[in-house]
């Protein structure tokens, strides 16, 4: 019900009548002594007390889950299950190659993945839905524990024919001169661009917005149009399209960071706490390759 605001959705996903999930809500908020829900004439949403015990249970989740997962590496069979909260740029291919190097070795092991903005990934650690988040540029929350950053070089990207693509390195400057395809303002990589488009006084043509990554790769052939990524976002082939990427000199902005963390003060399952210091020798693998 805290999800879906509606008695009825929530009886219909538990598969029970509305009238008994009802009744069994009444039954704790009287022996809690005061409301879970408060009831609206649209719906139902946690109370200020709702809240509190909603976070215990998913707290409650989350360390019965570390026990099971410690009581499995005992056992020498590592099992268990990770969620990951990250930014977009990783869903192309850093997320599916850790995630497929990881159950190469540990089969037993699931995984849950959703993108977040570089503003909600804190709220997706705060109540336990997500062990570790993969964020760049995060807006920095003191309940973040960083285990790891490094520098991410970005890129402009193009498909061929176009003006720029006999460059080897461009300025952002003449970048964003172009029809621009970008993600929206949620994401870092837009406030990066933009604030640097502020500063030097251009205005940018924001011709294509989008939540979606792949989207926006999909209309780079319209009009000459230009986007962006991050060096970890970068597709490794660009099949039959002629996608091309070109770096962009630090003349004009200061690169981003791209940050490895978990909730502060948690002590997370094993299968998410090995995974996570895998995701950190790889990033440290790149930032090393690329200098």
């Amino acid at each position: 019900m805290a999800k879906v605001g509606s008695i009825r959705k929530a009886a219909e996903q538990l598969a029970i009548t509305s009238t008994a999930l009802n009744r069994q809500i009444l039954a704790m908020e009287e022996e809690l002594g005061v409301p879970i829900f408060d009831r609206l004439s649209t719906g139902v949403r946690l109370s200020t007390a709702g809240e509190l015990l909603v976070h215990h249970a998913r707290k409650q989740i989350a360390d019965l889950a570390r026990v099971r997962s410690q009581i499995a590496d005992l056992a020498g069979e590592r099992r268990g299950h990770v969620s990951i909260v990250c930014g977009q740029a990783m869903m192309d291919t850093f997320m599916p190659d850790m995630i497929r190097q990881y159950r190469a070795t540990h089969p037993g092991v699931s995984f849950e993945v959703r993108v977040c903005n570089r503003s909600d990934y804190q709220a997706a650690l705060n109540n336990y839905s997500a062990d570790i988040a993969l964020v760049f540029e995060p807006i920095m929350d003191t309940d973040f524990q960083r285990v790891i950053d490094v520098p991410q070089r970005l890129h402009a990207l193009f498909e061929a024919p176009h003006e720029l693509q006999q460059q080897e390195k461009l300025q952002l400057r003449d970048c964003i001169a172009y029809p621009l395809a970008l993600p929206t303002r949620q994401n870092s990589i837009r406030h990066i661009i933009e604030n640097t488009a502020t500063r030097i006084q251009q205005k940018l043509d924001v011709v294509i917005e989008s939540d979606n990554h792949s989207l926006l790769r999909q209309c780079l052939a319209n009009h000459n149009t230009l986007g962006f990524q991050i060096s970890i976002g970068l597709p490794k082939q660009h099949s039959k399209r002629k996608l091309l990427s070109v770096p962009i000199t630090e003349c004009d902005f200061t690169a981003g960071r791209l940050y490895a963390g978990q909730r502060k003060g948690r002590t997370l399952p094993v299968a998410a706490a090995r995974f996570l210091e895998q995701v950190c020798q790889s990033l440290e693998v790149q930032y090393q390759h690329e200098q």
